[in-house]
């Protein structure tokens, strides 16, 4: 038993539910907040390390062995994945300081946003298919505070359709685990897949791993079951949508992984099949909204949708090279797209609005601002040396190997679309003659570009420093590649 694998989900519980007490002291709630953070990144990088230096980490709680018991598993893929959700969290909860306000702040914000990365670390860590739904509810219920907090009529409207798309999508959910456990008698992860290819029942558990695929794909965003994720993120303040667009999507994509190499590969020809055919119309789509728009908020949005395509196409190449790339490119996504949405919140910030029509000539008194944004930009469109090149590389090597040429044809030119809607923001929120002067400019932008910056250290770092990351990455494509890794190491056989 690794006790370090049960603390980075403990510690935010705990945290959560001491700032519950501390509703009145805004000041105390900020400093608890960012303590907690600071200790669970140590402790997830520790586990990281653990992980890659001695093999996959298990916690069995109640000392209950599985597939009897319930087991933490922390494998690198969930390791990093735990890492990186820590360090965008924390980098949101410095930019909610200075942006979210006090009225949100006194209705245990924090509080909320500390449950809703219980329910996220929790998700990446259990190896029971039963409390991956418990997680997700945690998530999900913490979400629905987050997105409502505050109560303008945007918020209110849109939050009605997450709540309802996000209720079916859980109910769904039980349903596909009752039909599972109904069929292997077990719901620890590494037991089931063991037993799913000893009951012989392929037609029934194709059916069943179709059944889970729709309610990832809600979760995660996949067309054509994406159609609410656009105005619901676009509802809360940027520090919110920051974080349900780094980490809430990214949930449903790795239950994808998990689920697809792990449980459900008994049937690639057509469940592989189905999730790539749905991964390259999840990047054409993307690549129209982000086009198509001028608002700031919904062309990040639709960059959300391309890039949940992108990775999953990795999962459908199903090579150690593929799925290293669709690893590398889902933690660089992470943190680019938390990146990203900070500084488009303060660019809100400044101007009151997130229509780029109405802005012009930022740079000219916000030049920091400015070539942060235009470094993130190049950064999520793939351009070498910077983290989203790696990524693409890999899955572009893969994808000829394999000759998948469409997915690579697709994934060419949607470079150059994201690479065009991400300039299209500098360009005009940035570059052209000014709109706003000094005098009318809405708010101050002091204090919200320093976690932005953090961010966007560690997306180059994670560009010109692939050598010391790349290791980490193949390690974890290895377990996703063979799931006997995974089963031996938590049935202990």
């Amino acid at each position: 038993m690794n006790n370090l694998v049960i603390l980075p989900l403990i510690i935010p519980l705990i945290t959560g539910i001491i700032l519950m007490f501390l509703k009145d002291h805004v000041r105390l709630q900020r400093i608890v907040s960012v303590l907690s953070f600071i200790i669970n990144i140590g402790l997830s990088a520790m586990l990281v390390q653990n992980v890659y230096e001695h093999g996959i980490q298990t916690h069995e709680l109640g000392d209950w062995p599985a597939p009897f018991g319930i087991v933490l598993v922390a494998d690198l893929f969930a390791s990093m994945l735990v890492l990186t959700a820590n360090i965008v969290s924390f980098c949101c909860v410095l930019f909610a300081f200075r942006s979210i306000g006090s009225g949100r702040e006194k209705f245990s914000f924090y509080a909320f946003v500390q449950f809703l990365i219980t329910g996220v670390i929790g998700a990446f860590l259990t190896g029971d298919i039963f409390n991956l739904f418990v997680f997700f509810e945690v998530m999900l219920m913490s979400s629905y505070v987050l997105i409502v907090l505050g109560g303008t009529k945007i918020q209110l409207r849109e939050s009605i359709k997450y709540i309802l798309v996000n209720v079916i999508s859980s109910a769904l959910f039980v349903i596909a685990v009752g039909y599972l456990y109904s069929v292997t008698g077990t719901l620890n992860m590494a037991d089931l897949s063991v037993k799913i290819k000893e009951v012989g029942q392929p037609g029934i558990l194709t059916v069943i791993a179709v059944l889970f695929l729709v309610v990832f794909g809600l979760k995660g965003a996949i067309f054509p079951l994406y159609f609410w994720l656009p105005s619901s993120y676009q509802a809360p303040p940027s520090a919110v949508t920051a974080l349900f667009g780094a980490l809430l999507t990214k949930v449903g994509v790795y239950s994808i992984f998990r689920t697809f190499t792990l449980l459900f590969y008994h049937d690639q020809p057509f469940t592989h099949t189905l999730i790539g055919y749905m991964a390259l119309l999840t990047i054409v789509i993307g690549c129209i909204g982000a086009i198509a728009y001028s608002d700031i908020k919904q062309v990040l949005i639709y960059n959300i949708v391309i890039a949940v395509g992108v990775i999953l196409y990795g999962l459908t190449i199903a090579t150690p090279e593929g799925l290293t790339g669709s690893v590398y490119y889902l933690l660089h996504d992470m943190v680019i797209k938390g990146t990203l949405f900070l500084l488009a919140g303060a660019v809100i910030v400044i101007t009151g609005t997130s229509d780029m029509k109405q802005m012009g000539g930022l740079i000219k008194r916000h030049p920091l601002l400015g070539w942060m944004f235009f470094v993130a930009t190049i950064a999520l469109a793939g351009i070498p040396p910077l983290s989203g090149f790696i990524g693409k590389l890999l899955l572009l090597r893969s994808g000829l190997e394999t000759e998948n040429y469409t997915f690579v044809a697709i994934l060419l030119i949607s470079s150059l679309a994201v690479l065009y809607s991400v300039m299209k923001i500098f360009m005009n929120c940035f570059w052209r003659e000014p709109r706003l002067s000094a005098e009318q400019e809405k708010g101050s932008t002091k204090g919200l570009l320093y976690p932005s910056a953090l961010l966007l250290v560690l997306s180059i770092f994670m560009g010109v420093g692939a050598e010391w990351i790349y290791p980490y990455v193949a390690d974890a494509a290895k377990t996703l590649a063979d799931p006997s890794i995974y089963i031996h190491s938590v049935l202990k056989e």
